[in-house]
């Protein structure tokens, strides 16, 4: 069924759960006489709930003769006080308004003891994962046995449509040989055009600086990150950092940070709510197209992105043409990605959905990773010392950093995994078994509650949402201190040795055949932007008397543990990571 048809698969799946029972009641007690009269409705309603509850009863027989085979067991499921159980759905859902970022899978994971857990909503498998052996299979060493799978695509279809991060098989398979090439060595390590956008980034910090004014750090740094990016892929700088910035006390609350009023802030609305839908949409499971039968929530939203994306695609092709009709052809050494792009093909909307999702790809890892890494350092001013006396000893105080610079700074990568760990990006993801059942791996033993050693069966055509937060922030692998900021874990011999026996408990690009191709080009942009930060700010310090109403950690965090308890910020995720109402900071001139 095509993906982006969720209509009809809602309908056929109301057919088959809702009108089929009622029809075939109605046919066996015709058959033998009967009418119920005013108790057909009654009947009906209790009809489908016992053919749900029989079908549950023959699917999960056999499933058991399927775990037999091999030599499975089930995963831990979740036992609810209504049928389906509605009211864990009920729970989570009210929970997720108000709840530390995934803290509501946390709980379900310490209430039933378990790192891998079948919450069974709605009468149908829905697995959540936080075991780091179990993230190795889906995305390492079992990976043949999974894909995005049907729901993913359908949730996302109008989104991301045809490009890379919406795609399984032959389709991904080709656009990744597509961007390889322009994630080489050579490419990422050229910084002209970090340089470029740093300078103007830094110009802008010097005058909030010189007013003592709060900066929007989440805003300023998505706009520096996507221009950087658009000039990197496209040779287009989208010159977002021109555009007006938010205002402290006055700038409301966007969808993932901060609303401005402007044609950029038009698209940065539509891209962000975008994404906050299809996390609702993952939230409420297989029945979100009861929510959205007669409009699609995403329909405007991407009108506006399109609008935004469509002309430079439009110029590409017309490039192309005008050059193939002189005879012209260019290696791709000398391309941009989206030259490289209408290269490849004639369709504007594969080639739009492609540019889409490499943007919210450079846009988003970028931005949240130096959002979170400027938050730690106005919480851990040590630290802030420590790095920039790493700064200005390896390079020094004016001098643009090399690329043998960046990697010999080992304080530098340190600080960049350790916000990696605790604030991933990609905060969870989603996976979906193919057509056929497979043996997740026994839970490390080490780590697990459970003494049975005995791989944990997983049905076909499941989906399963593994959980890199969770699993970095695991005590059992990280230790006692797991919650803290610590980038000295990345320096202890005996600390690193444990990660690199455990590759798995550290995913923030995620792994195997799907492992981010960008990841070196996020660090250099990363290590780049900091340097050139810290050569010109001293301190920085947090100004949560200009955050956005309800944008603070509300009370009820301090009963919880971890680092919610003491937290500062409001950590949230819609595919990707954000602060709540963005960051506001401080951004104090180093005086010498």
């Amino acid at each position: 069924m095509n993906p982006s048809n969720y209509r009809a698969r809602l309908l056929r799946d109301i057919f088959q759960d809702w009108v089929v029972p009622p029809f075939c009641l109605r046919f066996a007690l015709s058959m033998l006489g009967y009418e119920l009269g005013y108790l057909t409705i009654p009947m009906h309603i209790i009809f489908i709930m016992l053919w749900a509850t029989v079908k549950s009863a023959i699917t999960a027989a056999k499933r058991a003769r399927e775990a037999r085979s091999l030599n499975a067991r089930p995963i831990p499921c979740a036992v609810g006080k209504l049928p389906g159980n509605i009211d864990i759905l009920i729970k989570m859902m009210v929970a997720f308004k108000t709840s530390y970022v995934l803290d509501v899978y946390l709980q379900l994971f310490e209430e039933y003891q378990c790192t891998t857990l079948n919450l069974r909503l709605l009468w149908r498998d829905n697995i959540i994962s936080m075991d780091q052996e179990h993230t190795k299979f889906i995305l390492a060493t079992g990976f043949q046995w999974f894909w995005r799978g049907r729901s993913q695509k359908e949730r996302m279809e109008l989104f991301l449509g045809e490009g890379i991060f919406n795609r399984d098989d032959e389709i991904w398979k080709m656009h990744r040989s597509t961007a390889r090439p322009f994630f080489a060595r050579e490419r990422i390590e050229d910084f002209e055009v970090f340089e470029r956008h740093c300078t103007h980034t830094l110009a802008i910090l010097s005058s909030f600086s010189a007013s003592n004014t709060p900066c929007e750090a989440q805003d300023l740094y998505g706009r520096f990150s996507l221009d950087a990016a658009s000039d990197f892929l496209f040779g287009k700088n989208l010159e977002t950092l021109s555009a007006s910035l938010p205002v402290a006390g006055k700038t409301a609350m966007g969808p993932k940070g901060s609303a401005t009023e402007d044609p950029w802030g038009s698209f940065a609305q539509a891209f962000e709510m975008a994404q906050i839908n299809i996390t609702s949409r993952a939230r409420l499971g297989s029945i979100w197209p009861l929510f959205e039968f007669f409009k699609d929530k995403n329909e405007e939203h991407c009108k506006v992105i399109k609008h935004w994306l469509d002309p430079l695609v439009t110029r590409a092709l017309e490039n192309k043409a005008a050059m193939g009709k002189v005879g012209i052809s260019s290696p791709v050494a000398e391309k941009n990605f989206l030259q490289h792009l209408a290269d490849s093909t004639n369709d504007p909307v594969q080639i739009r959905d492609q540019l889409l999702s490499m943007l919210l790809a450079s846009r988003d890892t970028t931005a949240c990773v130096l959002t979170y890494i400027t938050y730690f350092l106005a919480i851990h001013p040590h630290i802030t010392t420590k790095l920039r006396a790493e700064v200005l000893q390896t390079v020094g105080s004016t001098a643009a950093p090399t690329f043998e610079q960046l990697r010999h700074m080992k304080y530098m990568r340190a600080v960049i995994n350790e916000t990696l760990r605790l604030f991933p990006p990609v905060p969870l993801n989603v996976r979906e078994t193919r057509s056929a059942p497979c043996a997740l791996p026994p839970p490390d033993r080490t780590y697990s509650e459970s003494a049975d050693p005995r791989p944990l069966y997983m049905p076909a055509e499941t989906t399963i949402i593994y959980l890199p937060l969770l699993t970095q922030r695991n005590s059992a692998l990280w230790g006692e201190d797991a919650d803290e900021f610590d980038p000295e874990r990345w320096i202890d011999p005996a600390r690193v040795a444990k990660f690199v026996a455990h590759p798995a408990m550290y995913t923030p690009f995620s792994a195997g055949p799907r492992i981010c191709l960008g990841q070196n080009y996020a660090y250099n942009e990363t290590s780049y932007f900091l340097v050139r930060l810290l050569q010109q700010f001293d301190r920085f310090t947090l100004a949560p008397e200009v955050q956005p109403e309800g944008s603070l950690p509300p009370a009820v965090w301090r009963n919880r543990k971890g680092r919610q308890a003491y937290e500062k910020i409001w950590p949230s995720a819609a595919m990707t990571l954000y602060v709540k109402g963005g960051l506001w900071v401080r951004y104090h001139k180093a005086r010498a």
